[in-house]
């Protein structure tokens, strides 16, 4: 499978190339893939702290942790096909890279990633800790006890 995937993306990239080369003239092809890498490192580099700067507001708790993912993957996922030569991935990784794409494909990546880690996480047993039996009011334990399996529990905390 990943080869016939690799075979598709060269076919791909040869056909279009060679449309745009006939379009437009061998050199005006050739600088358009050179114009199209130098926009690409530059919106990286621009598009990159700007998907910091939203983490950072997630963590401050201003925007929702889901949007600040989810840009951060789709500017990966064109900062990478930036670096795949070819007119065809040059454009979907500039498509990639400007906000308004972004905000339109966001749902999608969104979905795909709710839909396969709930996948996952149906397939893993809980772990956790399980409060037996103790009283929590408000995330707070209440009781505490402190069993060492020899039959001797105490209270772990004691009331002041």
């Amino acid at each position: 499978m990943p080869a016939l995937v690799f075979v598709l993306y060269v076919v791909t990239e040869i056909i279009a190339l060679v449309a745009v080369g006939q379009w437009l003239g061998v050199i005006p092809a050739i600088l358009l893939l050179i114009a199209g890498s130098a926009a690409g490192m530059l919106m990286i580099g621009a598009q990159g702290r700007r998907v910091f700067e939203q983490f950072r507001r997630a963590a401050r708790g201003e925007i929702a942790p889901g949007t600040a993912v989810a840009d951060g993957a789709l500017v990966a996922t064109g900062g990478f096909l930036m670096f795949v030569p070819g007119l065809v991935t040059s454009l979907f990784g500039l498509l990639l890279l400007l906000p308004p794409t972004r905000m339109l494909v966001r749902p999608l990546v969104t979905a795909f990633a709710a839909r396969r880690f709930g996948r996952i996480a149906a397939a893993m047993p809980y772990r956790g800790v399980v409060i037996d039996g103790g009283e929590v009011v408000d995330g707070v334990v209440v009781q505490q006890w402190y069993d060492d399996g020899q039959g001797n529990a105490r209270r772990a905390i004691t009331k002041p």
